[in-house]
């Protein structure tokens, strides 16, 4: 259950975003702003009943949880997968995330097709029908998908949401859309493309075929493979190491390594270098620095 802690800021934030920065108290700080205090008891809506939740110390665990329906994207999951990121993402003690589905078939193998089928052009606009997920590109905490199966359609679009994708060895990824008569709709011709490159991209989106992990690896999809059965200790192993660093300077290098998705060389060059810059008005800086040159561990205030 969410603990009810205040939301403060993460530093950096995303380029959809024009607040490059912000004053960050640390969490044992007993001075907060009133606003923060103002949200001090944020509580769920209603039950959970699409996804699972937890703290494992610094990492957020977001389990998708519909194992009878290979945890395919409903309306309902998606939303409430974005709420718990974005609650994860406000909580000062939370420096990573991870998302993985329940049971070992299935990371989410598409979205809901008995959901959608009866769906008009105009219902589908209107509701605008799982773009909730746009959301997550907001989110300054690092997200990390741990993909334990299948990842085909609107599940492969969701793991290409996350920040990274750490993947089991049995794990299949795809966009097989094209086979239902219609097409990715909530990235797959986009995110898909840039990693895997046009002409794979296409042959997948067309034929609807499945690409394995090590492929996935291979062609930069995915960081890395591991044993499934090792799968999810490494991906909270890995969040640990991203939450032990600071957390505003992480969410900077986030956003730095998304903008060369976005502009061109000279311009990502130009960014980078005046984020870098900026780095040396933190505490953290200082901290880091100091404790290289005296070859100690350096305590970082997320300031």
């Amino acid at each position: 259950a969410f603990s009810g802690r205040p939301r403060r800021a993460r530093g950096l934030i995303s380029p959809q975003n024009n607040n490059m920065f912000s004053s960050r108290p640390a969490a044992s700080s007993l001075g907060r702003p009133a606003a923060l205090v103002a949200q001090r008891r944020l509580s769920t809506a209603s039950p959970l009943t699409c996804i699972l939740e937890e703290r494992r110390g610094p990492v957020g665990l977001i389990t998708l949880n519909r194992p009878k329906a290979l945890n395919a994207l409903s309306p309902t999951l998606v939303r409430e997968l974005v709420q718990e990121v974005k609650r994860f993402d406000a909580d000062p003690e939370i420096g990573a995330i991870v998302v993985t589905g329940s049971g070992d078939k299935a990371f989410a193998a598409g979205a809901d097709i008995k959901a959608m089928q009866p769906l008009s052009y105009m219902d589908m606009h209107k509701a605008r029908l799982f773009g909730e997920l746009d959301e997550l590109s907001s989110v300054r905490t690092p997200i990390i998908a741990a993909v334990n199966g299948f990842a085909l359609g609107g599940g492969c679009e969701l793991a290409m949401t996350c920040d990274f994708i750490l993947a089991a060895d049995t794990a299949k990824f795809g966009q097989p859309e094209i086979k239902l008569g219609t097409i990715p709709g909530l990235g797959g011709t986009q995110r898909f493309t840039r990693a895997v490159g046009k002409s794979r991209a296409m042959e997948l989106v067309l034929t609807g075929d499945q690409m394995s992990a090590e492929e996935a690896r291979e062609r930069g999809l995915v960081a890395r493979v591991v044993p499934a059965a090792d799968l999810l200790d490494d991906a909270l192993k890995t969040a640990g190491k991203i939450a032990a660093q600071s957390q505003p300077i992480v969410a900077m290098a986030k956003t730095c390594v998304n903008v060369a998705f976005e502009t061109s060389l000279a311009e990502g060059l130009r960014f980078e270098r005046a984020i870098f810059y900026s780095t040396f008005a933190t505490h953290d800086q200082k901290a880091g620095m100091a404790a290289f040159a005296a070859k100690e561990k350096p305590n970082f205030k997320n300031e």
